[in-house]
């Protein structure tokens, strides 16, 4: 048996690449959409790859299953039930895929697991067919390590999150916990995904691991398990609806290859006037220095793809500056959550020193300078970009929560013609958060550097809320 894991740490999410040794037939789960690794460890063992596997219509990102189709010929496959307009071959609840031998072989089963939607499913790996319990289980968005599918992502879709927590409460005490403890779980994200709340930093466990750790596994009535896994979720990033609809239609193949067209300094912000998403994707002290008018920093240093997403309207058309390779790295992790709509990019950098009239710097206060600020300045809005639970430890007197997933939805709630500082954990979502404000009318906006982190490190700054 063949069962390897490909982690990606920038969106935090696992995809797993099955097969029998003996036969060469491989099937791959939830590919992410540069699909090049994958095709790479196949030839390598002789395998051919004829199935790919979604556990679920995806909310965080766009699978590479179209892609990997075309290179392959492979089918792709779902549960049942899932709600989408592309063509797939409907996995039922108890069936068996046969990788080898009907009996010595290796073999998936698929186990439908609703909860986190209604048509997820979780795959049951044995080594050899006729095994009475299974090596691993691929349990997608369902079972994750310390934690279980957010059952509140489709709520538009006329389910409540109680009634999908309830679904999730039978699958994980019917279909998962009867099972023995050395049983693997292969997770389909891990910590920093927006898709649970408590995640662990640990791609692999065992059920016996889970069943003594994961607080959703613990023994507890059906009440008070949705009560458990629905307190404390926040709002998922807004950018999640539009996934939802591109995973359902089906999209057109990523070519990596294709060319973008390269913009000088004055082309880049006429763009971005006439309603693009101007994104810089150097780190923040780069851009603070100088960066073109009205763009956006979103640095590839930490959580790109989700970020920039929520930094962009649906079907907002995106100019990428940095430099030539983290354009190119920029434009595949865009790809990757479905932004497909790079129209330029602007990587002669040395024009931020020529053309000053275009260009701009970014303020950025220390903790002593901005408690200076908070005491002087008549009106000055506070606004704290971090997580609900990361808010709630504590905060900034006076400051309002705006996560940054959803800042770009929230922003009218602030008042273009006051100050404002923008405060994250460490710097990275502040300075993000402080240039979209200024790209949408803000016309005096700081940061806090090195954000809570320094604030709470500087005693004689200010006391904390």
């Amino acid at each position: 048996m063949i069962l390897e894991q490909f982690y990606l740490s920038c969106l935090s999410q696992a995809s797993y690449l099955i097969a029998d040794e003996q036969s060469g037939r491989a099937v791959v789960v939830d590919p992410r959409r540069d699909v090049e690794q994958y095709l790479v460890a196949a030839g390598e063992r002789g395998l051919r790859i004829e199935l790919v596997v979604l556990t679920h219509v995806h909310a965080d990102f766009v699978p590479g299953h179209s892609e990997l189709a075309e290179r392959t010929g492979a089918a792709i496959a779902m549960g049942e039930l899932a709600p989408v307009d592309f063509e797939f071959r409907g996995l039922t609840d108890g069936e068996v895929i046969l990788l080898g031998d009907p009996a010595t072989g290796v073999s998936i089963q698929v186990v439908a697991t609703p909860g986190h939607t209604p048509e997820s499913i979780t795959l049951a790996v044995r080594e050899h067919a006729d095994d009475d319990a299974p090596a691993g289980l691929l349990t997608g968005d369902t079972l994750f390590l310390g934690d279980v599918g957010r059952p509140d992502l489709l709520g538009a879709a006329g389910r409540t999150s109680e009634e999908m927590a309830r679904d999730l409460y039978r699958s994980l005490r019917e279909k998962i916990l009867p099972l023995p403890d050395e049983v693997k779980i292969y997770p389909g994200h891990g910590a920093g995904s927006a898709c649970g709340k408590a995640l662990s930093s640990e791609t692999v466990s065992t059920l016996g691991e889970q069943r003594s750790g994961n607080y959703a596994l613990a023994d507890m009535t059906e009440d008070a398990f949705v009560a458990a896994v629905t307190d404390g979720l926040g709002e998922p990033p807004a950018y999640f609806e539009q996934e939802v609809a591109v995973n359902r239609a089906g999209h057109s193949n990523f070519d990596p290859s294709a060319a973008v067209p390269e913009l000088d300094a004055a082309a880049a912000t006429e763009r971005q006037r006439d309603g693009a998403l101007l994104l810089d994707v150097r780190d923040d002290q780069m851009f603070a220095a100088g960066h073109l008018a009205g763009a956006v920093n979103v640095g590839l240093s930490g959580r790109f793809a989700e970020f920039a997403a929520a930094a962009r309207a649906p079907e907002q058309p995106v100019v990428l500056a940095g430099s030539a390779a983290e354009v190119t790295e920029a434009r595949l992790r865009l790809a990757r959550v479905g932004i497909d709509t790079v129209v330029g990019k602007f990587t002669d950098l040395h024009e931020l020193s020529v053309n000053q009239e275009l260009t701009s710097t970014q303020s950025r206060l220390t903790a002593r300078q901005a408690a200076q600020a908070i005491a002087g300045i008549e009106g000055l809005q506070i606004v704290d970009v971090r997580g609900p639970g990361e808010f709630a430890d504590g905060a900034i007197p006076g400051a309002v929560n705006l996560p940054l997933p959803r800042l770009r939805e929230s922003m009218s709630q602030l008042d273009t013609s006051r100050p404002v500082l923008v405060n994250c954990a460490g710097g990275y979502r502040s300075i993000a958060g402080a240039s979209m404000l200024r790209a949408n009318g803000f016309a005096d906006v700081s940061d806090l550097l090195g954000g809570w982190n320094a604030w709470q490190a500087d005693k004689e700054a200010a006391p904390v809320s």
